[in-house]
């Protein structure tokens, strides 16, 4: 959750209360939609422990105050436009990071869409943004894929804990029944592109594992960030190859949710790789 409350006027922060219906006398953090819709870049500037830095799958990499605002300004006619409402899905946050999930629901040409999307907010020691870092698939809103070039460098040293740890070796491996083992018996893996790419239970997983890894191996990623509250563990990562296919390092992130066994109970991806499957997949 990324915006600083104290830079807000109180009229805006309310605002973000009332829809919220919070009830809590303070709100720790503002979430990144939240104050966007504010209007007050001064106040999303300001959160900023030097001038502002974003990275978007889309924009690229937006630097600088000017180019920020300009940012803002777009992003808000975008969700006018678009009619955009935001579901909150998971927060995790850390003292030097914090990852934020939600689901936009937008107008398409075609009706209404879901566009999953997840940031993740680098944080100096007074809470201020060192950077943000957007991730989703262009997949819902276009039907193709926007390949994205890295936006972090791999940490060969950076190790997950248990069942993430686990189920990164069953990946990288192509194990399918090692991947499967490593979510609950009603566990659910979703896709980038959404809600129509959710796979549920045993069955459904191994057979999502056999289509990813019927290309003569597994799912290798270079580790860059781990970010864990104990509950959910979010890792952002480049995918470097498909099975046999080698691929330029492509950016994306990924939240494991355990679940009371300590297994997998939710792992939720989000990259916008062409996987070189075929028939197509999102």
């Amino acid at each position: 959750m990324p915006w600083i409350p104290e830079l807000f006027s109180a009229p805006a922060l309310q605002r973000v209360l009332d829809e919220r219906r919070q009830r809590r006398e303070r709100l720790a953090a503002v979430p990144y939609f939240d104050g966007l819709r504010t209007g007050e870049t001064d106040a999303l500037i300001k959160s900023f422990a030097g001038e502002p830095e974003l990275h978007h799958p889309v924009r690229g990499r937006v630097k600088g105050v000017r180019a920020f605002a300009r940012f803002v300004t777009d992003t808000n006619r975008w969700v006018a436009e678009r009619n955009v409402t935001i579901e909150d899905v998971n927060f995790i946050v850390t003292p030097r990071r914090g990852v934020e999930e939600v689901v936009l629901h937008l107008d398409g040409d075609d009706g209404r869409i879901e566009l999953p999307l997840a940031l993740a907010a680098d944080r100096a020691q007074d809470a201020r943004i060192i950077e943000l870092r957007v991730y989703f698939s262009t997949w819902p809103l276009t039907g193709g894929h926007a390949i994205r070039p890295p936006v972090l460098q791999p940490e060969p040293e950076l190790a997950e804990a248990d069942v993430v740890a686990e189920y990164q070796r069953a990946l990288a491996a192509g194990d399918v029944e090692a991947a499967v083992a490593t979510f609950e018996p009603d566990g659910y893996m979703r896709e980038p592109a959404g809600g129509a790419y959710i796979h549920r239970g045993t069955d459904e997983l191994r057979a999502l594992y056999e289509r990813f890894f019927s290309n003569g191996g597994g799912i290798p990623l270079e580790h860059c960030t781990v970010t864990d509250d104990g509950r959910a563990c979010a890792l952002e990562y480049n995918v470097v190859a498909w099975g046999r296919t080698q691929l330029p390092p492509e950016a994306g992130i990924a939240v494991y949710v355990r679940g009371d066994s300590g297994k997998l109970a939710i792992a939720r991806v989000y990259d916008d790789s062409d996987p070189p499957l075929s028939p197509h997949s999102s």
